[in-house]
């Protein structure tokens, strides 16, 4: 189908949200990609990248090749990454800052939320598809519990870092910030931004475009073959998060990064144990609407579906 200006618009403003909590050690663009309704175009789009692209670029011209690669949706897509980097980051990073367990309590019913939204999505439940699930929401569990490792500034760790750190950016339920916080890389590549050091930029960079362009052909290969038991696996991750975004926390150990205090190790408390303001009422009230939210954007969603291959 053809896509308007309003349609294009739209994908604009997902990206601002996936870029917004691709940010945030906890949160993960890929869930906001996918109860947003874009999350497999997205991995096809990604995954159809690919040399072919230039042999249609030599036979039918640049406009063939775009829309095989389908170029708009990305520059839309990638847009709106963009703009919430440089503004909505900054935004989200003051509200974390300045009232946690109320924003957390919004992301929190958000991804409880996306869990129901994405399981909905599996045709038919069977013992396979549980077994799935569980084992998704397991590994979820444990990666978001473990400690940070001691990190490396070689290339090589930092190249690494990349490719893993964006795999978990376009999965559901795994934040990249919090896979480098883990790596032990986010100090060096938050200070690499800081003082615009392109050697150890462009490192990571490429490992992100080399980590990208593998993974999610997996994906696709998987969504193409085994839909069912990925999208079970998925529902797992998510599910398998919440322990991270639980807006009660005992901070357990921090480290400062030039002048932003990074938490490293925290566990999960119930209201009354938490030793600040937990904010109780309001807190559920933002989990309320995190969760209407959802809804909201099922319902319109539903109003106009964008065609998963929808040609420019």
């Amino acid at each position: 189908m053809q896509r308007s200006i309003r349609d294009y618009f739209t994908i604009t403003l997902k990206g601002m949200a996936m870029g917004a909590a691709d940010v945030v050690p906890g949160v993960s663009g890929g869930t906001i990609a996918f109860i947003s309704g874009i999350y497999e175009e997205l991995i096809g789009t990604i995954g159809g990248v690919n040399i072919s692209l230039l042999k249609t670029w030599k036979e039918d011209g640049f406009v063939a090749m775009w829309k095989e690669l389908n170029g708009s949706f990305l520059v839309a897509l990638l847009s709106g990454i963009l703009i919430s980097i440089f503004t909505v980051m900054r935004l989200t990073n003051y509200l974390l800052e300045a009232h946690p367990v109320l924003i957390w309590s919004f992301f929190f019913g958000l991804v409880l939320a996306s869990i129901w939204f994405v399981g909905k999505q599996i045709p038919e439940w069977n013992f396979k598809v549980v077994i799935a699930l569980l084992i998704g929401a397991l590994v979820a569990f444990y990666i978001v519990s473990l400690p940070p490792m001691a990190g490396s500034s070689s290339s090589l760790f930092l190249f690494f870092a990349g490719a893993v750190a964006v795999c978990a950016m376009i999965l559901p339920g795994i934040s990249g910030a919090f896979i480098l916080l883990l790596l032990g890389s986010y100090k060096t590549i938050s200070e690499a931004a800081h003082n615009f050091d392109i050697k150890t930029l462009a490192v990571v960079a490429t490992g992100a475009v080399f980590g990208l362009l593998t993974f999610s052909r997996l994906l696709k290969w998987l969504f193409t073959n085994y839909s069912t038991i990925t999208l079970a696996v998925l529902t797992g991750f998510i599910a398998g998060s919440l322990n991270k975004i639980w807006p009660w926390k005992k901070v357990l150990e921090t480290a400062t990064y030039g002048d932003k205090e990074v938490v490293l190790r925290e566990t999960s408390v119930l209201p009354w144990n938490f030793e600040g303001e937990p904010n109780t009422l309001f807190a559920f009230i933002l989990m309320l609407a995190g969760f209407l939210l959802i809804l909201a954007l099922e319902y319109f969603a539903s109003q106009k579906p964008l065609s998963a291959n929808a040609a420019d």
